[in-house]
């Protein structure tokens, strides 16, 4: 029954179709276990509904946050982005680039030219029909020396990009890049009414699913349905409403209690018991979001790679995903690509905690001696707290000494992240290899959190990035996962499944796990069942 079990929890979870689920059930002859109510949910569910508002409960979110979309950096923000605004391409709950505001796009034998053909009659929130020219300002905002852009990484390739007509849009890039339809998926990315600029980013102008009518940083966000919406029968939803909720225990009262109707970042101690409550339906995914512990290499003693190869050491993965994720994870190898990734290095050894190599390199470069600072708190995922106060007892017992410095909630990511020596970070994760690399890891990376600079490595991605020959890439994404495992400033010590509950009143089908709230397209995607 155990293999049933299993199977019932795959077609809650929106993993199998009604039609696989029945199949795989009946092939094993237990049809009959089945219970009828499951079948009847979900068929009730694959029947979207008109009408009503939904409420999420979004943990990550500041009162500093910007509706302009290279700032984007926290969950409601990006979920409020994904709510107004569409980009060329989306990325479906298989992990595939499929077309958005884009119909098609063709590349060139060697990947480096990419012709978009434009959807026609896409009418942003004013009234504005969208064409060629609004794509090119759309991603020259991106562009340039002056740009302070998160996604200046991943676009910095773009050699040229032309209108070509009012409906075809001409990509050329420096080099050829398999992956650009996933580049133009990037939520940083979406598509805008040229000339936007400074504060009217703000009144939210988009394509998307819905009308902007409240927005106040951190706190709330307020929708109505575009009318006008080029995706036909959808939204579902007559309204949507973002609260942010920090706390971990009163996003889950507020689901319990019907002030929300979904919540993203479930506490690991207690999933089990929303597993079981009702009225709930406990979602878990597995997907690229991991937990990183990044070192500023501009401040000593971290630019020592024996300081952060021992402080790497000294980390007890498998505690790690036992006590903080509760068994919902695995560990992490000190680098960013998941296991589901088609280019995962498998063959790397696994990282394991080891007192006595932790001590010997903090030996070697002299800090053994030395009280490390680490900065944490709970917005930068939940059990941070108590993730740093793990490995400070892990590391003790090398002989290493590490403060925990816990640091307020609010302006974590404007004050901490990227300003003190050594903090507790996570990442929902990237599409592909290359745009997790060009986004964190790259010297020039807007987001590199390290500040972390290896030219063997830089050229790597660059040159995997244009290689067209599937092996010799995976051989190149190998070393580049080689080098950050041992010579990065950024621990990796655990992948998490993407933990989230909603009312058992919400319909929903395959929900995707690239970001949280089915990829930042719940309000879009979902709706009531009655």
């Amino acid at each position: 029954m155990s293999k049933l079990n299993e199977l019932e929890q795959l077609f809650k979870e929106g993993k199998l179709s009604r039609r696989e689920f029945i199949a795989r059930v009946s092939a094993l002859g237990l049809m009959a276990a089945v219970s009828r109510a499951l079948l009847s949910t979900k068929a009730e569910a694959a029947t979207p509904k008109k009408g009503g508002r939904v409420i999420l409960g979004a943990a990550g979110g500041s009162t500093t946050d910007s509706m302009e979309p290279g700032t984007l950096a926290h969950t409601m923000p990006q979920t409020v982005s994904q709510c107004i605004r569409s980009q060329l391409v989306e990325i479906n709950y298989k992990g595939e680039a499929v077309p958005e505001l884009a119909e098609s796009w063709e590349a060139s034998p060697d990947a480096a030219i990419w012709t978009f053909k434009l959807r026609q009659g896409v009418e942003f929130h004013n009234g504005k029909t969208m064409d060629a020219e609004d794509v090119v300002y759309s991603f020259n905002e991106h562009r340039g020396p002056d740009t302070k852009s998160a996604a200046k990484g991943i676009v910095e390739p773009v050699k040229d990009i032309k209108a070509d007509g009012k409906y075809t849009v001409i990509f050329t890039l420096a080099e050829g890049n398999a992956d650009f339809p996933f580049i133009a998926s990037d939520y940083h990315i979406p598509i805008i009414p040229k000339d936007t600029k400074g504060k009217e980013y703000e009144k939210g102008v988009g394509t998307g699913p819905f009308v902007l009518e409240a927005w106040e940083p951190g706190v709330r966000f307020f929708g109505k349905r575009n009318p006008n919406y080029f995706k036909e029968g959808r939204p579902y939803f007559d309204e949507v409403e973002i609260i942010g909720i920090s706390d971990v225990n009163a996003r889950t009262n507020a689901l319990k209690t019907g002030q929300i109707h979904v919540m993203n970042r479930c506490e690991p101690k207690t999933f089990h018991l929303l597993e079981r409550a009702p009225g709930v339906h406990a979602l878990k995914l597995e997907g690229a979001r991991h937990y990183t512990i990044p070192m500023l290499t501009t401040i000593k003693p971290y630019d020592n790679n024996d300081v952060r190869l021992g402080l790497k050491y000294a980390i007890d993965r498998e505690q790690m995903v036992k006590q903080i994720l509760q068994g919902y994870g695995y560990p992490g190898n000190d680098h960013p690509i998941p296991r589901i990734n088609q280019f995962y290095a498998k063959e790397l050894p696994q990282r394991k905690y080891d007192p006595d190599k932790a001590k010997f390199h903090l030996k070697k470069a002299g800090f053994l001696d030395h009280e490390f600072k680490l900065h944490a708190a709970d917005a930068a995922f939940p059990g941070a707290i108590d993730a740093s106060v793990l490995i400070q007892e892990s590391a003790a017992k090398a002989g290493i000494k590490i403060k925990v410095v816990r640091e307020p909630d609010d302006g974590y990511w404007e004050n901490v992240w990227i300003k003190k020596e050594w903090v507790q970070c996570y990442w929902s994760g990237r599409a592909t290899a290359d745009w997790m690399f060009s986004t964190a890891y790259t010297a020039d990376a807007n987001w590199n959190d390290t500040l972390w600079k290896h030219d063997k490595f830089n050229q790597l991605v660059k040159a995997a990035r244009a290689e067209l020959d599937q092996k010799k890439r995976r051989e190149m994404y190998v070393e580049c996962q080689r080098i950050v495992k041992d010579e990065g400033a950024t621990p990796v010590p655990a992948f998490a499944m993407q933990l989230s509950a909603a009312s058992d009143k919400m319909g929903f089908e395959n929900p995707a796990a690239n970001w949280e709230f089915d990829g930042f397209r719940l309000a879009e995607r979902w709706w009531f069942k009655s």
